[in-house]
C-alpha cells in the first residue's frame, strides 16, 4: 500500500511540475512576442501553415458532418412529427460544440503534429542551442509566433467549419430529405443567436492556445534522437487531443454559468 501511494505522489508530482513549466513556457513566449525585434513575419508564415493549408480537409469534414449529423437528428424527429426543428438542432450542436471540437481535434492532428515534430527535430540537431548562441531568443523566433497563430486561426478556421457545415446541413434537408427550404432557414434564424457562436469562437480560441502550447512544449523539450522526436510528436498530439475533449466540457459549464449570472 505505501508503494501504491509513493508512486501515486510522486506521479501528481510530476504532472504539477510539468503543468508549471507548461504556464510559464506560455508565459514568457507569449510576452517575448510582444517586445521587440518583432517577429511579424514569422507569425503571418506560421498563420498560413495552421489555417490556410488546414481549409481543404476542414471544409470536407465539415460538408460531411453536417450532412450526416442532419440525417441522423431527421430520423430521431421524424418519429414525433417534428423533421421542421433538424436544422436550428444541428446549428446549434455545430455552433457551440461539434464545430470548435472537431476544428480543434483535426487542426492539432495536423498542424500541432506538424510543429512538434520540426521544433523536436531542431532540438535534436542542436539548431535551437545554435539559434541561442546567435543571440536570437528561441522563444521568441520560435514558440511565440506559433502560439498565437494558433490562438487567432483557430476562431477562423471554426467559423468556416460551421458555415460548411450547415451548408451540408441545408443540402441534404432540402434537396434529399425534402424539407422546406424557407421553414428551415427560417427555424435556424429563429433558434439560433449570436451568444451560440460566441460560444463557439471562445472554445476555438482556447483550443487553439492548447494544441499550439502543448505541441511546442513537447517539441521544444525533445530528448533521445530520432526516437524523441517521434515520441514527442505522439505526446503532443494526443495530449492536445484529450485535454481539448476535457477542457470543452468545463469551458460549456462555465459558459452557461456566465450566461445566466449576466442574463445574456
Amino acid at each position: 500500500m505505501r508503494g501504491f501511494l509513493t508512486a501515486v505522489n510522486k506521479q501528481l508530482s510530476e504532472y504539477t511540475t510539468e503543468l508549471g513549466d507548461l504556464f510559464l513556457f506560455l508565459w514568457l513566449s507569449v510576452k517575448l512576442f510582444f517586445q521587440p525585434p518583432y517577429r511579424f513575419n514569422e507569425f503571418v508564415k506560421h498563420m498560413e501553415f495552421i489555417t490556410n493549408k488546414s481549409i481543404f480537409i476542414i471544409c470536407l469534414t465539415a460538408f460531411f458532418t453536417g450532412m450526416v449529423l442532419s440525417f441522423q437528428i431527421y430520423l430521431g424527429f421524424k418519429v414525433i412529427n417534428s423533421e421542421n426543428l433538424v436544422g436550428p438542432t444541428v446549428g446549434l450542436g455545430i455552433f457551440r460544440e461539434l464545430g470548435p471540437v472537431l476544428t480543434g481535434l483535426i487542426v492539432a492532428a495536423r498542424a500541432g503534429g506538424a510543429m512538434a515534430a520540426r521544433l523536436g527535430t531542431m532540438r535534436v540537431t542542436e539548431q535551437i542551442d545554435a539559434l541561442a548562441v546567435m543571440g536570437i531568443d528561441p522563444k521568441q523566433f520560435l514558440i511565440g509566433p506559433r502560439i498565437m497563430a494558433a490562438l487567432v486561426g483557430m476562431p477562423l478556421l471554426s467559423s468556416i467549419f460551421s458555415f460548411v457545415a450547415m451548408v451540408g446541413s441545408y443540402f441534404i434537408c432540402v434537396h434529399l430529405l425534402d424539407l422546406d427550404a424557407a421553414i428551415f432557414m427560417d427555424k435556424v434564424k429563429f433558434w439560433l443567436n449570436p451568444i451560440h457562436l460566441n460560444e463557439g469562437l471562445l472554445k476555438a480560441t482556447i483550443f487553439g492556445m492548447i494544441f499550439g502550447l502543448i505541441c511546442t512544449y513537447k517539441g521544444y523539450n525533445t530528448k533521445g534522437g530520432a526516437k524523441g522526436v517521434g515520441d514527442a510528436t505522439n505526446a503532443g498530439v494526443v495530449n492536445s487531443m484529450v485535454l481539448i475533449i476535457v477542457s470543452d466540457f468545463f469551458i460549456t459549464k462555465l459558459f452557461r454559468i456566465f450566461v445566466v449570472w449576466f442574463d445574456l
